[in-house]
């Protein structure tokens, strides 16, 4: 279990294919401190097991599971990447749940500076939007954010200079992919309604929709 509070920006030493799954090495800075193989760490929001480390690098064994529903199938060697170290019983919980396990690949769509602040919007998959709440937590690339405006099929998020100076998310360009994954109590919500209505994720979403819960 994590946060979605970066702790550090690590670096992609190398990525190499071994049939249907990759091989990771990750430098991963000051966060290597305490960490030993078999422990948890957060990949940009992807949840991965330390294989070994070699002073601050460590290496991940990535499956075709986790390749195809995120991002680090694009990875390369200087490729930035969000570090989080696994949360600890006594840590304070500053972001909020976030498991690791993403739920799909976004898209920028919008990430600029406005007058009212800095506005970062992302595409997502229509059967996620029954689980983005304005108000709401979602993790981009492992960073716990709140959902501002959602109005499918893109929601937006406001940046805070503090967000922007510890994580990469300033320097996302339209088009750019993104990992998300969206709370941990959206989803138990979700399927509970959805069962209680005896429906599908589609139909639910339209009914949200009707209700005006994703205005």
């Amino acid at each position: 279990m994590f946060t979605g509070l970066i702790e550090t920006i690590g670096r992609v030493v190398s990525a190499e294919r071994h049939a249907a799954a990759l091989r990771l090495a990750v430098d991963l800075g000051r966060a290597a401190d305490g960490i030993r193989p078999g422990d948890s760490i957060a990949l940009s929001g992807v949840c991965q097991t330390v294989v070994s480390l070699d002073r601050t690098v460590a290496a991940f064994d990535a499956v075709a599971e986790t390749l195809a529903r995120t991002t680090m199938g694009r990875w390369q060697a200087g490729t930035p990447i969000h570090i989080e170290r696994s949360l600890r019983p006594a840590d304070r919980l500053g972001g909020h749940f976030v498991t690791g396990h993403v739920d799909a690949v976004g898209r920028v769509v919008e990430n600029r500076r406005r007058r009212d602040g800095w506005w970062l919007g992302l595409s997502a998959p229509d059967d996620l939007f029954s689980q983005i709440a304005p108000k709401g937590s979602i993790a981009v690339d492992g960073v716990s954010l709140t959902v501002v405006e959602v109005a499918p099929p893109a929601f937006r998020i406001a940046i805070i200079p503090t967000t922007l100076r510890a994580t990469t998310l300033g320097d996302l360009a339209a088009g750019d992919a993104v990992n998300l994954e969206t709370d941990l109590l959206a989803k138990y919500v979700r399927r509970a309604l959805a069962a209680a209505a005896g429906t599908d994720d589609r139909r639910l979403l339209e009914t949200l929709k009707q209700s005006g819960f994703l205005d």
